[in-house]
């Protein structure tokens, strides 16, 4: 049966064993009969690495339109990370954040929250889910390299093991999740569909991180950040920590060229303290490091417009860092994959018959406007970004951001505002409601901090560490 009928496919192919892989069989999987996954690798069984996945030495974490989008595909999916150990954090209550215009105020009124995990458990909980459905398989050790059929209809995949044996997988419907190394331009180009348009916006920025031992129980600790100000005369530089399962602390730091960080684990705390205020160098004193620094230099935002292009093949699909890549420091990645997958499962469900496809990948697109937007509309502001450079409208919006983001640090009104967009959850564009364009033009309501923001219980604790190192302040 041919995905344009109108009836629901009888199977779908799945390119890509990666999160965003998996949440899109759980989009597909009520409305098949089967899903294949395709995996170039094997999957682990327990929250373990997955060869293929280097972002993951690095923090992650789940926006809360994110977790709200796998909660829809995965219902249950949010206490199990939960009970495995994941930390929700409410924003910004539970957050102690250094932005280029001040430290944000921890509002009591939490609007918003952050899952945080490691991300090897984030896969696990999601694979784990998916793959208890018997209508939804794995072959792994298997590459897609090409698609079946034409310019209109795309039929199957043809895919190669790890000994080289071909074989032909027919089926109604495929979606490419397969990352960052995406084949669907050439294969595009390979049906005879040309013109497709991509960006690509590098601010040079390399992660360095390592997973710490914290030195006490990490439940209730807040999120950490020290966030990069491109309007500095110096390379930009961030850090943040997150409390994930088991007591422990995953770090990164990150530098744009000319100020990166190393493999070096003895440079790796002093480097923490070059960033705009040494907080995390100074919580990093007291913990224990567990793992070796992991480095990585994919913090490139790159995207596909698929859904300009003016033929789109039904039958086929792209979903995550397939179309669109984001510089990992805004932690959108899973999010925005999550978000995709959910508008897939919402057309499906409609039953539509010719053009689904299209249909679809225009509002996978959605999503990825808003956090391309967020993310891309940051990095043009750093002089080592290559790919573009702000013109007279990014640098006013800039402008406008930031003095929204200094009178966040001093009015409850703005602060929602930025993390109502923060947490995917509104369109850039809320930004300019009348509203919030008065209260930008008012400023902050209560005068800056000069410090963190930390309770009395957490600087109680921190006294008591300082205490016992003879480090009393």
């Amino acid at each position: 049966m041919n995905i344009a009928s109108h009836r629901s496919p009888a199977r779908a192919v799945v390119v890509g064993g990666s999160i965003a892989g998996m949440l899109a069989a759980a989009a597909v999987k009520d409305y098949v009969d089967h899903v294949e996954i395709v995996e170039a690798h094997e999957l682990p069984d327990g929250p373990e690495p997955r060869t293929g996945v280097p972002q993951a030495a690095h923090i992650h974490f789940l926006q809360t339109g994110g977790a709200e989008a796998i909660e829809t595909l995965l219902p249950g999916s949010i206490d199990l990370l939960l009970a495995a150990g994941a930390h929700r954090i409410p924003v910004t209550t539970n957050m102690l954040i250094y932005s280029p215009e001040g430290w944000y105020r921890r509002w009591q009124r939490a609007t918003h929250y952050l899952i945080t995990a490691s991300r090897d458990l984030t896969d696990f909980i999601v694979r784990e889910q998916v793959l208890k459905d018997p209508r939804v398989g794995v072959r792994t050790h298997t590459r897609a390299v090409g698609l079946l059929g034409d310019r209109r209809t795309v039929t199957g995949v043809r895919v190669r093991t790890n000994d080289g044996a071909e074989a032909e997988l027919r089926t109604d419907l495929v979606i490419d999740a397969s990352g960052r190394g995406t084949r669907m331009p050439q294969w595009l180009a390979g049906l005879g569909i040309n013109g497709l348009r991509q960006a690509r916006i590098d601010s040079g920025l390399v992660y360095a991180s390592r997973i710490y031992r914290a030195p006490f129980p990490t439940r209730g600790w807040p999120v950490v950040g020290v966030q990069a100000d491109p309007r500095l005369p110096r390379p930009g530089s961030a850090g943040g920590i997150l409390p994930i399962e088991g007591d422990r602390w995953h770090v990164s730091v990150m530098g744009a060229p000319g100020g990166h960080p190393t493999h070096d684990a003895g440079a790796f705390e002093p480097f923490a303290r070059t960033l705009r205020h040494p907080l995390l160098a100074d919580l990093l004193a007291y913990a224990e490091p567990l793992t070796d620094v992991s480095l990585t230099h994919s913090t490139t935002n790159r995207r596909y417009y698929y859904e300009r292009l003016t033929h789109w093949p039904d039958g086929l699909l792209a979903l995550g860092d397939s179309v669109a890549a984001f510089n990992p420091v805004y932690g959108q990645g899973i999010s925005v994959a999550a978000q995709g997958a959910v508008a897939l499962r919402h057309l499906l469900s409609n039953g539509l018959g010719p053009g689904l496809a299209h249909h679809t990948q225009r509002a996978i697109a959605r999503p990825i406007n808003s956090a391309w937007a967020l993310a891309t509309g940051q990095d043009i502001h750093f002089s080592t970004t290559k790919g573009k450079s702000p013109n007279l409208a990014d640098r006013v919006l800039h402008r406008y951001v930031s003095r929204l983001s200094r009178t966040s640090t001093g009015s409850f009104l703005a602060a929602t505002a930025l993390t109502d967009v923060l947490a995917l959850q509104t369109a850039p564009t809320t930004l300019i409601h009348p509203r919030v364009l008065l209260t930008a033009l008012l400023g902050p309501l209560r005068s800056p901090l000069d410090r963190p923001q930390f309770t009395p219980s957490e600087r109680d604790a921190l006294n008591s560490l300082a205490k016992a190192s003879g480090a009393l302040e």
